[in-house]
């Protein structure tokens, strides 16, 4: 399935996927792809960094779930149905975002360019913690790694990535960006078979 270039149906796509891993998830304990973290911190993540972004950068509050601890399912399903629903909003469309180091952009840009692509990329990272499907979109993984590759130097100065993994010359697409956002697209969990 093609992914829609329309930011709230690309969220309700890329969304849907990762809610369909998280419950299609059976251990949250279970070790992820980034170092230190476990599928339960991988759902913490999403839940907690954008909420603080979008407050601050466009004055928006999301609705709270309960806490990741206390049920990932809920925590991430809520966090979800939130930020559809900004996205769903037809204010949105007359809505900005305002941040220090991008800029001024329409604020359902930035919840696409941001956000709704941090959401991709780890849908591969709960997908393999979890023992699941773990196939991207190959036309959108080359497509954010395009835009990613021509900025390299502001990624890798932000922290947010790790050190690019090398890959072989002949990998996909989803390995290739993978390798660049510093995975291992070979990594398997301790389970894995």
């Amino acid at each position: 399935m093609a992914l829609s270039e329309r930011p709230a149906e690309r969220h309700r796509q890329i969304a849907g996927l990762f809610t369909d891993r998280v419950r299609g998830a059976r251990s949250w304990d279970a070790p992820s792809p980034v170092a230190d973290w476990t599928a339960r911190d991988v759902v913490r993540h999403l839940t907690e960094w954008f909420p603080a972004f979008l407050a601050s950068g466009a004055g928006v509050e999301l609705a709270r779930g309960p806490s990741v601890d206390e049920n990932p399912v809920a925590a991430w399903q809520v966090h979800c149905d939130a930020v559809q629903a900004v996205l769903d909003d037809p204010e949105t469309a007359h809505r900005k975002f305002t941040n220090p180091h991008i800029g001024t952009l329409p604020l359902d840009s930035a919840i696409d360019r941001f956000y709704t692509a941090d959401v991709f990329m780890h849908t591969w990272d709960l997908s393999r913690a979890t023992g699941q499907d773990d196939r991207l979109d190959a036309d959108f993984c080359a497509q954010l790694l395009g835009g990613m590759e021509e900025m390299e130097e502001v990624i890798r100065s932000s922290g947010q990535y790790g050190p690019r993994v090398e890959v072989p010359a002949d990998a996909d697409t989803q390995a290739k960006l993978l390798g660049f956002i510093g995975r291992d697209p070979f990594w398997r969990g301790p389970d894995a078979s």
